[in-house]
């Protein structure tokens, strides 16, 4: 089983890999979900990410589809506590229902807990920012929820390392609660933004960093070599952007460590992430028995220095 890692200034213990909830709904109906969910918290791992917003972009759905399969499946579960659940708001849910104003945060608060049956809600994130509303409003409604016992850790999503920090420093200075954890784009294909740009405020207020996209949308798998696989899956056409002379050195590199340790891409693009002092946790999600091994499986896999600076080197922007 895997070491828990804490996340962040919190007391939340996470198994090393958090299991993206956006695949709910959309790629998956409810039976499969719960197979997948269950699978997961067999083998060990009890972190789960989603958001209020998943999945708006399929036709026909309005939003909260992902939070309601969890909520149904944690219901026909139980063992709540065991469990660390991460959901966000801040996104379009259409009818001008966004943003991070206080009447907002509490009205989605409320509308997320219902969906995920759930008088809590373990990590509860920006997933935008809302640039017309100042951050200590939007930190002092996050604080009303975490004194009313409906959120226990606050986190941002795709906000700007100087709206993180200007976040806390206003929550510092006013004994409130600051954010705990930041989720930024990173994998191996896409690291310069969160290693120039994040980094920093990471080390700085010790947050705890769930990277999203963590295997870029499915092409550190290793299954997209050219344009005759984009039929692969749903997500296919949108790997035109990394067959590229970079991406291409960084498949090289990933056969190569395979070719050493017998793990497959996905497994090492995840271990990778994981070797990175910066990052407690990699989101990932699976479709099937076989992903779900390698998200599993990634969580125990050890690299060599040499197989690390490898992988650096390839990916070097």
């Amino acid at each position: 089983m895997a070491t828990k890692r804490t996340l962040g200034k919190s007391d939340l213990q996470v198994a090393p890999i958090a299991f993206g909830g956006n695949v709910f709904g959309w790629t998956l109906d409810q039976q499969q979900s719960f197979h997948i969910l269950d699978a997961f918290v067999d083998a060990g791992f009890n972190f789960i990410d989603t958001a209020d917003t998943y999945s708006t972009w399929v036709p026909g759905n309005k939003g909260g589809e992902s939070e309601t399969i969890i909520g149904q499946w944690l219901k026909q579960r139980g063992k709540r506590d065991d469990l660390v659940i991460a959901t966000k708001l801040g996104g379009d849910m259409g009818n001008g229902n966004k943003g991070l104003s206080a009447g907002y945060i509490h009205k989605a608060v409320d509308a997320s807990l219902k969906r995920l049956q759930t008088d809590y809600i373990d990590l509860y994130q920006s997933h935008y920012d809302d640039p017309d509303t100042p951050v200590d409003e939007t930190m002092e409604a996050f604080n009303a929820l975490v004194k009313s016992g409906k959120v226990r850790y606050l986190g941002a999503s795709n906000l700007s390392a100087d709206r993180i920090i200007q976040s806390n420093r206003f929550a510092a200075e006013n004994g409130l609660q600051g954010y705990i954890g930041l989720q930024p784009l990173y994998n191996l294909y896409e690291r310069e933004t969160f290693e120039t740009e994040y980094l920093p405020a990471v080390e700085a207020e010790g947050l705890a960093a769930i990277t999203y996209y963590a295997l870029a949308s499915g092409f550190l798998s290793g299954k997209y070599r050219g344009e005759a696989d984009f039929g692969k899956s749903p997500r296919g056409a949108g790997m035109k952007k990394y067959l590229n002379e970079r991406g291409f050195r960084i498949l090289k590199a990933l056969d190569r460590v395979s070719a050493e340790t017998g793990a497959p891409a996905a497994q090492l693009a995840l271990a990778w992430q994981l070797h990175k002092p910066a990052v407690t946790t990699p989101i990932a999600s699976a479709t099937n028995e076989k992903q779900l091994q390698d998200l599993v499986a990634s969580a125990n896999l050890k690299l060599t220095s040499e197989q690390v600076a490898l992988l650096d080197e390839a990916s070097a922007y």
